[in-house]
């Protein structure tokens, strides 16, 4: 089972609920870990799980900033970690929470130990589809 660090920014009761099932994965929000990890910088985060008496698998979060920080990157190829990032959501956290839900599964059988890897989990708006085109293609 993988063990994740979940950011602040989810909904912990809709993760909760969710949560059992998925058994591929635990998903633990950081202040549950040590409430000190919500105060400081994400590199530092990346470290704390590192070096904690728990085996972490890597960072859940929705902050895709993340992903431009030389620090954070350099820090999380040290660290072999795995961080997950709910891309274009907006800062919404619903749907974070239901892009990380629909990967997780995925994730939680690809992630390695041994590499460091980074998913981003995008969902696209698309606009509706007239009816007519899938009549038209059965015909």
């Amino acid at each position: 089972m993988a063990l994740f660090a979940l950011d602040q920014n989810f909904p912990e009761p809709i993760v909760a609920a969710l949560n059992e099932f998925i058994p591929e994965a635990e998903l633990v929000p950081i202040r549950d870990i040590d409430p000190l990890l919500a105060e400081i910088e994400d590199w530092q985060v990346l470290l704390a799980l590192l070096h904690h008496a728990q085996p972490w698998d890597g960072l859940i979060t929705n902050d895709a900033r993340m992903l431009n920080l030389p620090r954070e990157m350099a820090v999380l190829r040290q660290t072999n970690l795995t961080l997950v990032v709910a891309h274009d959501s907006g800062h919404d956290p619903i749907r974070a929470t239901g892009l990380l839900f629909t990967h997780l599964g995925y994730i939680c059988r690809e992630t390695s130990a041994d590499t460091p890897q980074v998913w981003e989990l995008k969902a696209n708006n698309r606009p509706a589809r007239d009816a007519w085109i899938y009549l038209d293609r059965i015909a």
